[in-house]
């Protein structure tokens, strides 16, 4: 019940920004319209902790803030390398091992790498990410675990 109700808030908030309407008619159908998808997603079962992970909602703002800082000195490493030329970047591919139980955090945890400069993730095998980076201190970093924590933090499960 709690995450249809989430879903609902979701949806209503969406619609309410998207469509800009307030008339009484407009607002009716935008009312069966999210009726109608909260029913459609109850009969298919996809309304669950992991399609709604509002378990997330207070903690991740503060990994939102660490990452973007976390994206800010990638950015300014990146730019450095583009100014100093090839000689400066070190390409390497590694596997980095993560400790998420769930998927939903195995995503995060694989997108927060993918957004910072310099690293891609380039296939997540079970417990393990395969990443491209740009310098091998990048991968470095990634092996301390700090991002891994910070994410498993996320999930209140590891």
């Amino acid at each position: 019940m709690r995450h249809t109700l989430s879903l609902f808030l979701t949806l209503t908030a969406f619609w309410g920004l998207m469509s800009g309407h307030s008339s009484i008619l407009m607002l009716l159908l935008g009312a069966v319209s999210i009726t109608c998808v909260l029913y459609i997603a109850h009969r298919m079962d996809v309304v669950d902790h992991e399609s709604q992970p509002i378990h997330l909602s207070l903690k991740i703002f503060g990994y939102f803030l660490w990452l973007f800082k976390e994206l800010v000195i990638a950015n300014i490493t990146v730019v450095k390398s583009i100014w100093l030329g090839n000689a400066s970047i070190s390409p390497v591919l590694a596997t980095i091992k993560s400790s998420q139980v769930t998927d939903v955090g195995k995503v995060i945890y694989a997108n927060s790498i993918t957004m910072t400069p310099g690293t891609v993730t380039v296939d997540l095998v079970g417990d393990c990410l395969i990443v491209h980076a740009l310098f091998q201190r990048n991968v470095e970093v990634l092996n301390t675990g700090e991002m891994d924590r910070r994410v498993c933090h996320l999930e209140s499960k590891c």
